[in-house]
């Protein structure tokens, strides 16, 4: 099961400068972004995520966080998943720009479906025709003034995760969209969305810096 990346020694970091490794280790995490931060361990894996999960997209360094709630009402992070955007950058404004919403402060997005993906088709238009290409599950998300943007898997398109390759909605690598449903999504699931220039929120960084 894919679900973060490998544990960075010293030495590695030395020979690699700043560039972030990943792999599939089930327990530990190092983020990719503009600076190696240190290996996160995260927690195992629950059976099923509390009502108060929520989930945190960074277009910034291409990744999607899953935050909880422990028994003392902190913010934990429980997960994360290398994920791809929209080809384009910016705010998504209509449709067919290729661009990813950005949830406004304070308002963020919400799951409202989790579809069944496992059959649908897409034709990019590059020549493959119409192929799989959703994963298994669609996390249908409601952004006010778009419609159709949904977290889903990219059969057929792994290799562009993390990337940004898409039409706009977030595409995790296909067994990383069932880890999160399994382990975490729910109809009502709020889903933040920040923008290329936004780093991590303050209560992001102590939650990260909790569990390392």
């Amino acid at each position: 099961m894919r679900l973060i990346l490998t544990t960075i020694t010293a030495l590695m970091l030395a020979l690699a400068g700043s560039v972030a490794c990943m792999g599939q280790n089930n327990n530990t995490a190092a983020t990719v972004n503009d600076t190696v931060e240190a290996s996160i361990q995260l927690p195992p894996l629950p059976a099923k995520a509390s009502g108060k999960a929520f989930i945190v997209i960074s277009k910034k360094d291409l990744m999607l966080r899953v935050y909880d709630r422990n028994k003392g009402g902190d913010t934990i992070l429980v997960a994360e998943y290398p994920c791809c955007m929209g080809k384009n950058k910016g705010n998504k404004q209509k449709r067919g720009d290729m661009r990813t919403p950005e949830s406004p402060k304070g308002k963020p997005f919400k799951i409202t479906m989790i579809q069944d993906a496992s059959t649908w088709r897409h034709d990019f238009k590059d020549g493959r025709g119409n192929i799989k290409a959703y994963g298994h599950w669609f996390l249908r998300l409601q952004t006010p003034g778009h419609s159709g943007i949904g977290i889903h898997g990219s059969t057929n398109n792994e290799s562009s995760v993390p990337g940004r390759a898409s039409e706009g909605c977030i595409r995790l690598l296909d067994q990383d969209i069932i880890t999160l449903k399994k382990h975490f999504a729910y109809v009502g699931m709020p889903v933040i969305i920040l923008g290329e220039t936004d780093g991590p929120l303050p209560w992001e960084l102590r939650a990260r810096k909790a569990v390392q």
